[in-house]
């Protein structure tokens, strides 16, 4: 083909969480449309695209580090031009105008009606699993989070694009469907005047056939525990509840504007764990919180070893210019976060070993995500992409993207390890 008539191309490097991903796949299928040519290698291309996050400040310290990588790539002339969108230059776009000149463009975040075209073929995860985003944007308005004043407020997706676009996916050969959004258990709140995450779940799991359906973010002062039973009661919604609680201390629970009490998460938490016994807990934890007290502290120490979630992310608490809590006083030193965070981190490791250990000899059904050189790597439904652990199998002729049922022989701290184990 002569050069004249060569597509322009184009990559992107998505950063942050799952959101962004589903963000970075619409502007895949915008830029196709544009007769560009997608390249996976950032190498020798016409346009870079880089959606960043600025969620806390390592995010927007990742963010800056790929930007300038990329304005060094193009003086060396493999990039020609580069555009930033995402978080990061919606919220800080004049600065990053003024301090980035070898940046050619600068956009804000994807506009969600954007999300309903994204075509199923721009998937930047692997084949057999996708991520679909039911909600943008937040009204709980926690007070050390920055995404309502990026984001805008809470909007859902129409139910039927949801189901349409899941059925296609399942259809394609998806064997995972993991649903996304800021607060999932608001879903439908806006646009239907009522919440109605149980429907969805229901519609989905008639049509998942064999393949798994997993729901993540799910506020706690916001799950109906109707979605328990609806969980309980599927054939393939997955046994994991994705439950960000944030802490336990009554008084920085309020400080954090998380609308919700101690004692009603140990309500919940029971609850769940009575009607689910084979469930896999998951919340996210942030300590050094300001004003957090060693007694606080101590608290939610107590309250972690007592209940044993099966995952847990842990975070040191980011000070984020323009939340309220940026303005609060007694701010915590980065020192004692670290020490905070080693503690706890040390804790929940000793957790999930002892978790693990109640798998050996177990057989769970897998679903095959990669191979090493002498085994497979895979995932239960009590682990999501890329934020929790995994089975190391070893077996023979075993298909990526398929499940199977393995034998566990062995456990690590956070991964598993297992055998396949034939259908009798």
């Amino acid at each position: 083909m002569s050069p004249f008539f060569m597509k322009k191309t184009f990559s992107i490097i998505s950063l942050g969480c799952p959101r962004n991903l589903v963000d970075s796949e619409c502007i895949i299928s915008e830029f196709k449309k544009k007769r560009y040519a997608y390249k996976e290698k950032i190498d020798n291309i016409d346009i870079l695209i880089i959606n960043t996050c600025a969620f806390i400040e390592d995010a927007k310290k990742e963010s800056i580090d790929t930007i300038l990588k990329a304005i060094d790539a193009k003086e060396n002339d493999t990039i020609k031009r580069i555009i930033v969108t995402g978080c990061l230059s919606q919220r800080y776009k004049k600065e990053l105008q003024s301090e980035f000149k070898g940046v050619d463009e600068f956009r804000g975040v994807v506009d969600f009606k954007a999300t309903f075209k994204r075509d199923l073929t721009d998937s930047l995860t692997p084949s057999h699993s996708a991520y679909i985003k039911i909600s943008e944007g937040c009204r709980n308005r926690c007070s050390y989070c920055i995404i309502p004043y990026i984001k805008g407020p809470y909007r859902s997706r129409p139910m039927d694009s949801i189901v349409k676009e899941s059925e296609d996916l399942f259809k394609k050969g998806v064997r995972e469907i993991v649903l996304v959004g800021q607060d999932t258990s608001l879903y439908g709140v806006d646009l239907y005047k009522k919440k109605i995450l149980g429907v969805l779940l229901k519609k989905l799991d008639k049509i998942s056939g064999e393949n798994w359906v997993r729901v993540l973010y799910s506020h706690p002062a916001n799950l109906d525990r109707s979605i328990i039973e609806i969980i309980r009661d599927s054939k393939n919604i997955c046994r994991y509840i994705d439950l960000p609680i944030e802490h336990i201390s009554d008084r920085i629970l309020r400080q954090m504007g998380r609308k919700t009490k101690k004692k009603d998460i140990i309500s919940l938490i029971g609850y769940i764990r009575s009607s689910v016994p084979d469930i896999a807990l998951r919340t996210s934890i942030i300590v050094g919180f300001p004003g957090e007290t060693e007694r606080d502290f101590q608290e939610l120490l107590s309250f972690i070893k007592a209940i044993k979630f099966e995952r847990l992310g842990l975070f040191r608490y980011s000070r984020e210019e323009g939340t309220p809590a940026a303005k609060f006083k007694n701010q915590l030193s980065e020192k004692e976060k670290d020490r905070r965070f080693n503690e706890a981190m040390s804790l929940q490791q000793a957790i999930s070993s002892e978790i693990n250990e109640n798998f050996k000899d177990k057989v769970l059904k897998v679903l095959i995500e990669n191979r090493e050189e002498d085994y497979y790597i895979a995932r239960t439904q009590y682990d999501a992409p890329e934020v929790d652990g995994v089975v190391y199998v070893k077996g023979e002729n075993l298909r990526i993207g398929d499940f199977y049922n393995v034998r566990i022989t062995d456990t690590y701290e956070y991964d598993l390890v297992g055998e396949y184990e034939p259908c009798k």
